[in-house]
């Protein structure tokens, strides 16, 4: 399973927004990483520049690599709508990115993991892959096993009541994707139309 290994703190760096983490080295070196760190006269960079960037910011916020998150992109071009609107959509109906926002994990690495090694079932059935797209109506929650699992139960930290598309039971543990959420709802800083531009050249 491919996914990214690299060092998160300097991904955080670059974009200046902890996405791979809590931040709290940007408040130290917020500035971009390299060997003259903040002295070091940058050019303005392109339209093409502005773009990609954009778009490597997305892949590490979801923890996509390129092909995957390509794929993704084609799958959202094909779907009726805003084509930005719906990248937002698949990418926040993985079941890795659900199980996060339900607050069932840290981050969402860390909810990849749980999906990764069978805690987390979908509609009662073990689901051990991350990109799972869920549909309205799916409920997730640990297996049977692992709901007695103390280190994990702990972790739980509950639903963001400004995540309207999901809906969390707190006496079974469970959580309901009502709906794939409008872009308004979505709290991440992107800006997709830069990514649909890029993609369309």
């Amino acid at each position: 399973m491919a996914r990214y290994t690299g060092p998160k703190t300097r991904i955080c760096r670059i974009f200046g927004e902890p996405i791979l983490g809590n931040g709290k080295y940007l408040t130290k070196n917020s500035f971009p990483p390299g060997q003259h760190g903040p002295s070091r006269k940058r050019k303005q960079p392109s339209e093409y520049a502005i773009q990609l960037k954009e778009k490597q910011k997305a892949k590490y916020t979801y923890g996509l690599l390129e092909r995957q998150f390509y794929k993704t992109y084609i799958e959202a071009a094909k779907l009726k709508g805003v084509k930005g609107e719906n990248l937002i959509k698949l990418l926040e109906s993985r079941l890795d990115n659900v199980v996060y926002r339900l607050g069932l994990a840290a981050s969402r690495p860390a909810a990849r993991q749980l999906v990764s090694h069978k805690h987390i079932t979908v509609n009662g059935i073990i689901v051990n892959i991350p990109s799972y797209r869920l549909k309205a109506g799916d409920i997730i929650g640990y297996r049977e096993k692992s709901s007695h699992n103390e280190s994990l139960i702990s972790q739980i930290r509950g639903k963001n009541t400004k995540f309207s598309w999901l809906d969390w039971n707190d006496a079974t543990k469970t959580g309901t994707f009502l709906s794939a959420p409008e872009r308004e709802n979505v709290p991440e800083n992107i800006k997709e139309q830069l990514i649909v531009e890029l993609y369309s050249k």
